[in-house]
């Protein structure tokens, strides 16, 4: 049956779920509200402030804006008047049409409509002020609180507002939404299916109108039925062509609003249209079924009522559908489940997520084609374990979003080029390294690279293990991200850089001096020379024979162990607890310094005397550490330089207090377990202070 949006009659609104409070108070939007009645004062938000910070980061106002409340505007302000309608939205002097389309897409989902904006707020009785929306930010729910003060121009709002100016919803909608985002400036310019995912939490696709399937319109209808939020656009091929008018009064790079989809008798054929909104509130197709067309003469009064049909230059028009794909380009859809339009069957997919980041210099290795680096990507273990009803295979949806690139934008963040690849896993229950991907191809991967917040795909896979590997185009960009996997059955997913596996020998017993070979008899001697009568060694003594024998080593890039580097040495191998080492004691760390040289120059892949950060993930694995993603992080972000290279000493000193966290801690931990309520990988993050 053609589906075509009708407004329902009183309905009970439900009940939003708990949302996170982001207040800086650590308030609740009633405990504010509350407070303010009984101080007898409107609330202001100091998160949000009604300055030009919260207009503007890189330019500063053409016009004296003034912020007003809206009883300061109009005599009877009214939050939602005769119901929350697309008829509500109309775009003021800001560009985020993409924003607007998403909020009229909205309005027909009555149940995502209640969510976002809680039914527990008005301008009557019990007004302070104060307002609040809940939007979906990375797989949880947020209560976004403001104030009314709203920008406006001669008593007249200046962006988003109703056509009826007493209506204030979607002007304040804006508003909290522009304050999840740092600023108004931060709104302009995005695709509508982004904001539809904050107001849902859904999954979005995205539809070439050139390439679509046959069953097109059907698809459609079916999104719309289900509450799918559906948006449309035309390409532009240069900036020149942005929001340029064609001689059908469509606007090229507009974000537009799919309101309705349905079929009409024309001269004895069943003819399909589609309705789009302009959000402006005005502008509109000129061509076959537009709001005057001659199309419409041949259609009974009856029929024109039941599709709203009107004459008013409101931004709403219908269209004919074959014109709707010749016209516009793409088609987002924000399914609020990931149940495939094209199938009938509606099921219950299973959702996990991981939060994970890409970080210079040890998890942003980029794509594919950057193999030295790829390695070191985040990496998700994933089993599949029961196949689909009736399939041979097991079917799942992911979906990669970058996180904040629109909050972050007045530091000069873009939204970067991102996808994934799912390789088959090995038996390994690790990390895997360079040369896998050297000899293994992926098994399937997003369909391409793009810079847009979210890529998401579907993918038929047999029962199997496989590892899941988000990355960003080019090597060394930074960006956290939120990665969900959607599947129709159970599947179990495990992110295999938490893993920390602490591997270190036993320090060797001493050999007894009658035993000694020639060599040791002559590094007995050397150590007599520079301990002195006492047979020790001090941090000073250390200091000045390490460095004598490191600056004389051509092959390694070495600036100078400092006292304090000297003294954590002392500390890792002092086994008496004198402060220092005794000829025994410094034989062994002689031994394990040789150890540590030979793995430096062994990852030093290009002679230059210094290590990549890429490599000191399996540079620390030789030497017994296998540590997690984050712990990796900030080992890079305290010791590595600029060009994300280790010099040895910094090298050395890394291994050094490595060394010296995990003993510490194997140590505790063996006398009394009780004492110990952190883990290994708190536990080193905490003793090595980074």
């Amino acid at each position: 049956m053609p589906y075509l949006y009708r407004a329902p009659g009183p309905q009970a609104h439900p009940v939003p779920k708990d949302a996170r409070i982001t207040h800086s108070s650590g308030q609740s939007f009633e405990q504010m509200r509350q407070e303010c009645l009984q101080r007898g004062t409107l609330f202001e938000d100091a998160d949000f402030p009604a300055s030009n910070s919260s207009l503007f980061y890189s330019e500063r106002p053409q016009i004296p804006f003034v912020w007003k409340r809206p009883g300061e505007i109009v005599k009877n302000p009214e939050f939602i008047l005769g119901g929350a309608t697309r008829t509500d939205i109309c775009q003021g002097e800001l560009g985020d049409c993409w924003l607007l389309a998403a909020i009229a897409s909205l309005t027909l989902n009555q149940k995502a409509l209640a969510r976002v904006i809680p039914q527990d707020q008005s301008f009557g009785p019990g007004y302070a002020g104060i307002f609040h929306f809940q939007f979906w930010q990375h797989s949880e729910w947020l209560d976004v609180v403001i104030d009314d003060r709203l920008p406006t121009f001669r008593d007249r709002l200046v962006f988003l507002h109703s056509a009826d100016h007493n209506e204030f919803w979607s002007a304040l909608l804006e508003n909290a939404y522009a304050k999840l985002n740092g600023s108004y400036e931060a709104l302009k310019g995005g695709s509508a299916i982004e904001a539809m995912e904050d107001f849902t939490g859904g999954v979005a696709e995205t539809f070439q109108t050139k390439e679509a399937p046959e069953n097109f319109y059907e698809i459609l209808e079916k999104a719309l039925k289900r509450g799918s939020l559906l948006g449309c656009f035309i390409d532009t091929r240069s900036a020149a062509e942005s929001e340029a008018r064609t001689p059908f009064g469509l606007i090229k790079g507009h974000a537009y609003s799919v309101t309705g989809i349905d079929q009409v008798s024309f001269r004895g054929q069943r003819i399909e249209l589609i309705r789009i909104r302009n959000p402006w509130g005005q502008v509109e197709w000129n061509g076959s079924w537009s709001d005057s067309s001659p199309e419409w003469r041949s259609v009974g009064p009856a029929e024109q009522k039941r599709l709203c049909h009107t004459a008013l230059d409101d931004g709403e028009f219908w269209m004919a559908f074959k014109d709707f794909k010749a016209h516009f380009d793409k088609v987002e859809i924000c399914n609020l489940t990931p149940d495939a339009l094209e199938e009938d069957a509606i099921h219950k997919w299973e959702v996990t997520v991981h939060q994970g980041s890409w970080v210079r210099g040890s998890t942003a290795g980029g794509c594919r084609n950057f193999l030295d680096t790829f390695w070191t990507n985040p990496q998700i273990k994933l089993s599949l374990t029961e196949k689909d009803e009736g399939q041979e295979e097991c079917s799942f949806l992911v979906a990669l979003m970058q996180k904040d690139r629109r909050k972050l934008k007045r530091f000069g963040a873009n939204v970067l080029t991102i996808g994934y690849a799912i390789y088959g896993c090995p038996d390994k229950d690790e990390h895997l390294n360079k040369d896998f991907f050297r000899y293994h191809a992926s098994r399937a991967r997003s369909k391409t690279f793009i810079n847009l917040r979210e890529v998401s795909d579907r993918f038929k896979l047999p029962p199997g293990e496989y590892i899941l590997i988000p990355s960003t185009f080019e090597p060394h960009q930074e960006a956290d991200f939120c990665l969900r996997i959607f599947s129709e059955k159970k599947a179990i997913t495990r992110d295999m850089d938490g893993n920390v596996d602490i591997d270190l020998p036993e320090p060797p017993k001493p050999t007894p001096p009658d035993q000694e070979t020639e060599e040791e008899q002559r590094f007995r001697a050397l150590f007599e020379q520079v301990a002195g009568e006492d047979m020790e060694v001090t941090a000073e003594e250390l200091e000045y024979v390490l460095n004598a024998v490191l600056q004389k080593k051509k092959d390694i890039k070495f600036k100078k162990l400092s006292l304090i580097s000297c003294k954590n040495i002392i500390s890792l191998m002092d086994t008496s607890g004198n402060g220092k080492l005794e000829f025994d004691e410094f034989k062994v760390f002689w031994d394990k310094l040789k150890q540590w040289i030979n793995l430096f120059l062994r990852f030093d892949a290009d002679k230059s005397g210094t290590m990549s950060t890429y490599e000191l993930r399996t540079a620390l694995k030789a030497a017994g550490f296998q540590l997690s993603s984050h712990l990796l992080q900030l080992i890079v972000l305290r010791y590595a330089d600029e060009e994300l290279q280790l010099d040895f000493d910094d090298f050395l000193n890394c291994l050094v207090r490595l060394e010296n966290a995990s003993r510490v801690f194997q140590a505790l931990s063996t006398k009394n377990k009780e004492f110990i309520h952190l883990n290994i990988n708190e536990f080193i993050h905490l003793t090595m202070n980074i």
